[in-house]
C-alpha cells in the first residue's frame, strides 16, 4: 500500500487520533455491495463512499428495517439523499442516484441472488463485496441450550446458536456465493469480510459468536486460494470485538446462577491474590501495615455485566424473533426489561427470565465515531486495492492483543513438541533411526563446513 503514503503528517502507532480517510487509486467510481447497511458503522462508511463518488448497494434485512430503533439512522441518511436541495444537505447532491437500497434477508439464497442481479442491472458491475452482518449472542455454552443435569432444555436459547451462525456465517456465505459468478465474469473483484479479533482470541461469555467468527475466517482463507486465478481478492478485516458488538444487536441468553457464582468467586480470588501481593510490598521496613483486605478492589465484572451497564445508559430493548418454536409458556415470549428497571435491579436483571433479552446500543454520536471510524477508514482504504492484505487488524490495541495471543500459542507449541516426542512410538526403533539419521546429517553438515573453512584458509 505504498501508493497511499504521502508527505502529510501521519499519527504514530500509539496515537489516539482517528486516521484521515484515504482511498486506493482507481480510474473510475467503484460499486460497493454491502450485505448489512443498517449498523452505525455501515452508515458512516456509506457516507464516506458517496462523498468520494462511489456507488453503493445497501442490503437491508427486512426484520431489522421494520424496527425503528435499528433502522432510524439509515432512514435519516435516505432522507438526506432524497432532499439535498433543502439547503442543509447541499453536499449530498447526486447521492440518491448512486445508492440503491434492497430489502434482502441473507439467510435465503434466492434473495441474495436477486439482490446481486439488481445491483448489476442498476450499476453494471460489482467491485467490492463487504460482508458485515453481525449480531452478538452473549451466554456460556450451557446457557445457550441448557438441558444439562436433567434440566429442561430452553428451545429459544438453543436456537440462538443456529441464529448466530445464520447471521455471522451462513448469510455471508450466501452473499459470496451469489456474487462469485459476476466477479468471475468480470475477472476482477474484492471480497471484504468484516470479522473481529475474536477470530484469534476466544472470549468467555461469547463462545458461539467466537465459533461463528472462526468459521467465517476459515472459509475466507480457503476461498482466497480458490478464486485467486480469477483475479478476485479476499481480505479479512479484524477490529476489536466491541466494534461489532456495540454497533449491532446484542442478545442475552438466560443466565445460570451457577456461572454467576463461579465468575464472582474467581474474580474475588484474583483480587485477593493481587491485594496480598501488593500488601507484601507495602509492609516493608517502616511501611504502613495495611492488610490485604484493605487493598482488595471490587471484582472485575463479567462480560454480561459490562455490556448491561453500557446498555443501561445507552441502549434500548428491541423486538425479538427466532426460528424456535416455543415448547412451553415459560419460553413463549422474550424478556423485555426497561433500562430504568434494569439499572435498579442491577446487571443481572435479565437472568430471571426464561427467554433471551434483545437490546440495541444507542451510543452518543461522538462515542460511536470514536468506536467505529478507524474501522470505517480501514475498509475505505483497503477496499478495491490492487494488492490488498489477506488479513488486516485494525488499531494498535487490537494488534497488541493478537500478538500476545500468538506469543502464547508459540509457547504452547514448544510444549506440544516436547509432549509429542515423549509418546511411546518414539521409544521404539523409530526413535533410534531418527536419532541416527539426524546425527549423520549433522556430521555431514559439520564436515562440509570444516572443508569450506579449510579451503578459505588455504586461499
Amino acid at each position: 500500500m505504498a501508493d497511499r503514503k504521502n508527505s502529510e503528517a501521519v499519527p504514530t502507532r500509539h496515537s489516539n487520533a482517528i486516521p484521515p480517510p484515504s482511498f486506493p487509486t482507481h480510474n473510475s467510481p467503484r460499486t460497493w455491495f454491502i450485505t448489512q447497511a443498517l449498523s452505525p458503522m455501515a452508515i458512516r462508511l456509506i457516507r464516506l463512499l458517496l462523498a468520494h463518488g462511489d456507488y453503493v448497494v445497501a442490503c437491508l434485512p427486512p426484520h431489522d428495517l421494520d424496527n425503528e430503533v435499528i433502522s432510524g439512522e439509515f432512514r435519516e441518511l435516505a432522507d438526506e439523499c432524497r432532499n439535498p436541495s433543502s439547503g442543509r444537505y447541499k453536499d449530498r447532491e447526486g447521492w440518491k442516484d448512486r445508492i440503491r437500497g434492497i430489502r434482502c434477508d441473507g439467510r435465503f439464497m434466492g434473495q441474495c441472488g436477486a439482490a446481486v442481479a439488481e445491483a448489476v442491472h442498476v450499476f453494471g458491475r460489482i467491485d467490492i463485496v463487504l460482508c458485515c452482518s453481525s449480531v452478538a449472542v452473549v451466554g456460556s455454552v450451557e446457557e445457550l441450550g441448557g438441558g444439562a443435569g436433567g434440566k429442561t432444555p430452553n428451545l429459544l436459547s438453543q436456537n440462538l446458536v443456529r441464529d448466530q451462525f445464520e447471521t455471522v456465517f451462513f448469510s455471508q456465505v450466501n452473499y459470496i456465493k451469489a456474487a462469485l459468478p459476476q466477479l468471475r465474469s468480470q475477472r476482477t473483484g474484492h471480497i471484504l469480510a468484516l470479522s473481529s479479533i475474536g477470530g484469534h482470541i476466544g472470549m468467555p461469555g461469547m463462545p458461539i459468536h467466537t465459533a461463528a467468527t472462526w468459521a467465517l475466517e476459515g472459509y475466507c482463507d480457503s476461498l482466497a486460494y480458490e478464486i485467486a486465478p480469477f483475479n478476485i481478492k479476499v481480505t479479512v478485516v479484524q477490529p476489536n470485538t466491541e466494534v461489532q458488538t456495540l454497533s449491532n444487536k446484542i442478545i442475552f441468553a438466560p443466565s445460570m446462577p451457577e456461572y454467576d457464582a463461579a465468575a464472582e468467586a474467581s474474580a474475588i480470588a484474583a483480587a485477593q491474590a493481587s491485594a496480598a501481593a501488593a500488601a507484601a510490598e507495602t509492609q516493608g521496613p517502616g511501611g504502613d501495615n495495611l492488610s490485604a483486605a484493605d487493598l482488595i478492589e471490587a471484582p472485575t465484572p463479567s462480560l454480561r455485566e459490562m455490556l448491561n451497564r453500557v446498555l443501561d445508559l445507552y441502549g434500548e430493548n428491541v423486538g425479538f424473533s427466532t426460528t424456535a418454536v416455543a415448547a412451553t409458556p415459560s419460553v413463549a415470549s422474550p424478556s423485555v426489561v426497561s433500562p430504568a428497571a434494569s439499572a435498579a435491579s442491577g446487571p443481572s436483571s435479565t437472568t430471571a427470565s426464561a427467554a433471551p433479552t434483545v437490546r440495541y446500543p444507542r451510543l452518543p454520536t461522538p462515542a460511536l465515531d470514536r468506536l467505529v471510524l478507524e474501522t470505517v477508514h480501514a475498509l475505505a482504504a483497503i477496499g478495491g486495492h490492487e494488492n490488498p492484505p489477506t488479513r488486516h487488524i485494525v488499531g494498535f490495541e487490537a494488534t497488541t492483543s493478537v500478538q500476545d495471543k500468538l506469543k502464547t500459542v508459540s509457547e504452547e507449541l514448544e510444549d506440544f513438541v516436547e509432549a509429542s516426542l515423549s509418546v511411546d512410538i518414539f521409544d521404539s526403533e523409530l526413535k533410534k533411526e531418527a536419532r541416527e539419521g539426524r546425527a549423520a546429517q549433522l556430521a555431514a553438515e559439520a564436515a562440509a563446513e570444516s572443508a569450506a573453512q579449510l579451503a578459505v584458509e588455504l586461499e
